[in-house]
């Protein structure tokens, strides 16, 4: 309640809001807008929005709905929720970390100098056969403070190789065992989810490799729990984060196995997780990720900050487009704004031109400038936790956590990741996921922004050298557009070999200020899928654009009185297929109709194999 400076409540003359009603007014809203049947509880039920896991968004979130403030705790504090320091990353920003994956050492070299000459803190450093050689490591470091730029490996089956290599590089240049930080990389079992390969998944070399930091190097750490490996595949929040939770368990009892106190192997553990465009379930994410990991330290017997979880966002693959890839650059944004303002340690913002191939200088400098902006010019660190709070950020952090730990305990039930990996159980649940999710992108219920909605169809290509390939035989990779994209390369052949693309006609009924919203609507769906539309009113428009597919576009009341007439005369003209933009059973005669929320995939799918685009 606002008091002004006389002490007089600003507010004293109006009566006090409660939830029913706020909920009356929803009512007269809904009413307005032609709902039947809607009151109380009702009525905010259909502004409620379905999230995967089970978890139910509601429109309105008051204090009530928030989990007790123990559960978050302070910064710096178990169980982490609010931050695993005290201080956050007020004082300098998080760590700014690229990806480099240029198999050549010298272009990898000067990419990597001219990162850290400007802004980069850290390298991320894709390693072996998807990546930069082993015996390259040393070349494309040269002129690198390997004792102020940490060093982050990912060298999939070579690990061993590459760290023992980045060793080597470190006594030559005679850099203190004490001065270098960063992460060797090991993750045997993200390694199995990704190849499927039983040999890979043993955690041995992984666990020596510990013991050699704890002794050596203590700025380093061994292994890294790599959840994108489930992410990448279409798992959901929840069950990203029980996967992670599960590995990082398994590798506790590893290098605890290996000699190392329980307090010692939490220290060598960072843990990567997906940022994506969603920014409230990314911030709540990586809250609830902390809270896990601090439940798994408590009875494990870590105490102190060795219990807060060091974590490391990158903005996701699976959002990223090849299409208007552009659109990437607002993702990656929103991605790193979630990530920071969610509390990780390191962010990397995925090149935009990423899902091409080897980004380019002009992407590599917009992703980091990307987080110069959001942490130099915004601000974005100086405040601690700033969704800490809100009690939507709360009760979503709550709720995804007790759905990961649900499922981190049924992987245990199965005898651990590895064993939950082998026996098909974490392929089969996520597969189920990502099919769910593949229809509402289908159906545009979950839109793709310059490919499923909006395309651009005269978008030049973008080209990138091919980047090299990623290791695979596991779980698989998944792309939010790659269904529309498909759709796209078969109009793009086309082209290529007629010079001239898949084309529909679209029947106008009436004047324009009639048709437009319904001809606006098709030629937006059938341009997501390749196929160019051409406008026009009558039987001799139709054929004079050269189309065998024809959709009837126009009101409901010119449906009724001119529809079926309309039909047969498209007919006559030689439509091999007549579909309308509206409800379904408005006219008689028609094969199919277009509306929101219909099957688009399918559609576009069935209109390309009628006008015999290349498969």
């Amino acid at each position: 309640m606002t008091v002004s400076p006389q002490g007089l409540s600003l507010a004293a003359e109006f009566p006090e809001a409660s939830r029913e009603h706020w909920q009356r007014l929803v009512e007269g809203v809904l009413r307005k807008s032609g709902a039947e049947d809607v009151s109380g509880v009702q009525a905010e039920d259909r502004l409620s929005t379905q999230l995967q896991d089970g978890i139910t968004v509601r429109p309105l979130y008051t204090s009530a709905d928030a989990p007790a403030a123990s559960s978050s705790g302070y910064p710096g504090f178990a169980p982490f929720v609010r931050g695993g320091r005290a201080q956050g990353s007020v004082a300098g920003g998080w760590e700014v970390r690229q990806r480099h994956a240029q198999p050549d050492p010298r272009l990898a070299n000067e990419a990597v100098l001219a990162d850290l000459e400007n802004g980069v803190g850290s390298l991320w450093l894709t390693v072996g056969a998807a990546g930069l050689p082993v015996a390259g490591l040393a070349t494309a470091l040269e002129g690198v403070y390997l004792d102020l730029a940490g060093v982050v490996l990912d060298a999939g089956s070579e690990t061993t190789a590459a760290a023992e290599q980045l060793f080597r590089v470190y006594q030559e240049r005679g850099i203190p065992a004490d001065a270098p930080w960063g992460s060797l990389g090991a993750d045997p079992l993200g390694l199995l989810a990704r190849t499927g390969d039983q040999r890979v998944a043993a955690t041995e070399e992984a666990a020596a490799l510990a013991v050699r930091c704890v002794r050596d190097h203590p700025g380093l750490r061994a292994l890294t729990v790599d959840a994108l490996a489930y992410h990448d595949a279409g798992a959901s929040t929840a069950e990203e984060l029980g996967c992670s939770l599960a590995t990082g368990v398994a590798y506790l009892r590893a290098l605890t196995a290996a000699g190392l106190t329980t307090g010692q192997a939490a220290a060598q553990l960072e843990f990567r997780y997906a940022a994506t465009a969603d920014q409230f379930t990314t911030i709540a994410k990586l809250r609830a990720a902390r809270r896990l990991w601090s439940r798994v330290a408590e009875v494990s017997g870590v105490t102190g900050e060795g219990a807060a979880q060091r974590q490391h966002a990158v903005t996701s693959s699976v959002m990223a487009t090849e299409r208007d890839p552009w659109v990437n650059m607002l993702r990656g944004t929103v991605a790193c704004l979630a990530a920071g303002v969610g509390g990780a340690d390191a962010v990397t913002v995925q090149p935009f031109d990423s899902a091409l191939g080897l980004p380019d200088a002009f992407a590599r400098r917009i992703a980091r400038n990307t987080q110069a902006i959001l942490v130099e010019e915004s601000h974005l660190a100086r405040v601690i936790d700033p969704a800490g709070g809100s009690w939507y950020v709360e009760s979503l952090t709550d709720e995804l956590a007790r759905a990961a730990w649900a499922w981190f305990q049924e992987i245990e039930r199965a005898g651990g990741q590895a064993a939950a990996l082998s026996s098909g159980l974490v392929g089969e649940r996520i597969a189920r996921t990502w099919a769910a999710r593949s229809e509402e992108l289908a159906h545009r219920r979950e839109p793709v922004t310059g490919v499923s909605e909006f395309p651009n169809l005269a978008e030049p290509a973008v080209r990138r050298e091919p980047a090299p390939e990623q290791p695979g035989g596991g779980l698989p990779r998944v792309r939010s557009a790659q269904a529309f994209e498909a759709l796209r390369s078969r109009s793009d052949e086309q082209l290529a070999a007629t010079g001239a693309r898949p084309r529909v006609f679209l029947a106008t009924l009436g004047p324009v200020a009639v048709h437009t919203g319904r001809s606006s609507f098709a030629a937006n769906l059938f341009q997501a899928g390749g196929i160019e539309t051409v406008s026009g009113e009558g039987a001799e428009a139709f054929r004079a654009a050269g189309a065998t597919v024809a959709v009837l576009c126009s009101s409901d009341r010119l449906y009724a009185e001119q529809g079926e007439q309309a039909v047969a005369e498209l007919r006559q003209a030689g439509a091999e297929r007549v579909l309308l933009a509206g409800r379904p059973g408005t006219v008689s005669g028609v094969d199919e109709y277009v509306f929101t929320g219909c099957d688009a995939v399918a559609v576009l799918t069935s209109t390309l194999d009628l006008i015999g685009a290349v498969r």
